[in-house]
């Protein structure tokens, strides 16, 4: 791990349509995860040796000053660009810090993350919820520990994520899944998206939020294939057959996906549409709050 300068920590977001988050908060960049369909590889990004994990210095003083600044609260949103419990942080504690904070300021928050480390702060998580909205999610690819071992290689089985969903959730936090990616002639099976919304049940998940494809912009376009030809010899030809240059790569099988897991879902109550699960987890902090969140 190295670290890096910086002047900012949050970024305002032009919407609040991704999960209801307001503003963005990235206290590292890079990752170690060693996923082989990691769109942050991409060039459009600028995250140079992307497989080292860079801290950002000061970032509790940096975070401070913002949130004082502010005129008004948010939900901040963490995890869209790198993992904010990477290995490090157990030393690091850099997202804890940064919690305490966004509690300190009466600040929501969201978590996208793999790590099982994260129910470390399920007090820190439940303290902000007392006033602010708050949704812990998961990513998970597939129920496969095997195979997520050769896709995620350096990340906690989805075994152990579901264990730390389970804990998250008895803890009365409002938790979810991004189900994403869901790769083409890899994980896009009937099994797999049956299997994950069992689990999320039994593990009282609330939300799943899908997209049964991936996506491939350059530098992670090129890093993927290499990826197939190493461990699926033969399968990034029928990658470039089938989708040539295309940014959205979808699962031929993604209707009938779409048609199986909404059906699921719907048997255990579990949301996927963004607009619900915004709804959901925001739900009864208070018509002031709903109105700044610009709730439909």
């Amino acid at each position: 791990m190295e670290y890096i300068r910086t002047k900012t920590i949050l970024s305002k977001n032009k919407t609040s349509d991704w999960f209801g988050n307001d503003y963005n908060m990235n206290l590292y960049r890079g990752c170690c995860h060693g996923c082989i369909y990691c769109d942050s590889r991409s060039e459009c990004y600028h995250v140079e040796n992307f497989d080292t994990v860079h801290a950002k210095e000061n970032a509790a003083e940096i975070l401070r000053d913002e949130l004082r600044r502010k005129v008004k609260t948010g939900i901040i949103g963490t995890g869209s660009m790198s993992d904010p419990y990477n290995p490090f942080e157990r030393e690091e504690r850099l997202t804890e810090k940064a919690l305490m904070l966004i509690d300190a300021y009466g600040f929501g928050a969201t978590v996208i993350t793999k790590s099982p480390l994260i129910t470390r702060d399920i007090d820190l998580y439940k303290q902000i919820a007392e006033h602010s909205p708050v949704l812990c999610k998961m990513t998970v690819t597939t129920a496969d520990d095997a195979l997520c071992r050769v896709i995620e290689p350096n990340t906690a089985p989805t075994s152990e994520r579901f264990e730390a969903l389970a804990k998250m959730s008895q803890a009365g936090l409002f938790t979810g899944i991004t189900l994403m990616p869901i790769l083409p002639f890899i994980n896009d099976t009937p099994e797999n998206i049956l299997n994950i919304v069992r689990t999320a049940h039994e593990c009282g998940v609330k939300c799943i939020y899908p997209f049964f494809g991936l996506t491939l912009r350059t530098g992670n376009r090129e890093y993927f294939y290499q990826q197939l030809d190493r461990i699926f010899p033969g399968l990034s030809d029928r990658y470039r057959q089938h989708f040539g240059s295309r940014y959205e790569c979808f699962s031929p099988n993604a209707r009938r996906l779409w048609q199986l897991f909404t059906a699921e879902c719907g048997k255990f109550g579990i949301l996927y549409e963004m607009k619900s699960i915004i709804r959901a987890y925001k739900a009864g902090y208070g018509d002031a709050q709903l109105s700044f969140f610009d709730m439909p």
